[in-house]
């Protein structure tokens, strides 16, 4: 690995690291401020999600975001881990056309099996792997800490 990863993320007894993304200064700062968060996560699809708390809007938003995704829900106050597809993955809603559902490579990202959000989210980080992820049951704790922290 040629970066420093930025967090620790502890889903159940699976160790994982991410890093900042661009893009999302004042959510990352907020959460930066809340570190370390847990909680019991809620499993929907291939994510999770727990109660999360920041002062920050929705920096950026979007519904499809990358596999692996840290994502904050200002609306909902939940942060969110996405590895795999959702249940929203494979029912597009008729405002899908007036979202931006392109990656930065001009693919289009709509098609079933994407992660997506159920509504607009903040990707404010991105787990380095989610492999570890593909086997989980069922929902599990879910921690972010500083790498620096123990």
């Amino acid at each position: 690995m040629d970066h420093r990863s930025d967090l620790r993320v502890v889903v159940g007894d699976r160790e994982l690291t991410a890093t900042w993304s661009d893009g999302a200064p004042e959510t990352q700062a907020a959460l930066e401020d809340a570190l370390p968060v847990s909680g019991d996560a809620i499993r929907w699809g291939d994510e999770l999600y727990i109660s999360a708390s920041l002062e920050a809007p929705l920096e950026d938003g979007r519904e499809v975001v990358p596999e692996g995704a840290i994502a904050y829900w200002p609306a909902g106050e939940k942060l969110c881990l996405f590895w795999g597809p959702t249940p929203a993955s494979d029912a597009r809603s008729e405002r899908s056309e007036d979202l931006d559902t392109t990656s930065g490579d001009g693919k289009n990202r709509e098609s079933a099996g994407e992660p997506r959000a159920a509504a607009p989210v903040t990707v404010v980080a991105r787990v380095d792997e989610t492999e570890p992820l593909a086997d989980l049951d069922g929902g599990a704790e879910l921690r972010l800490e500083r790498v620096d922290d123990s």
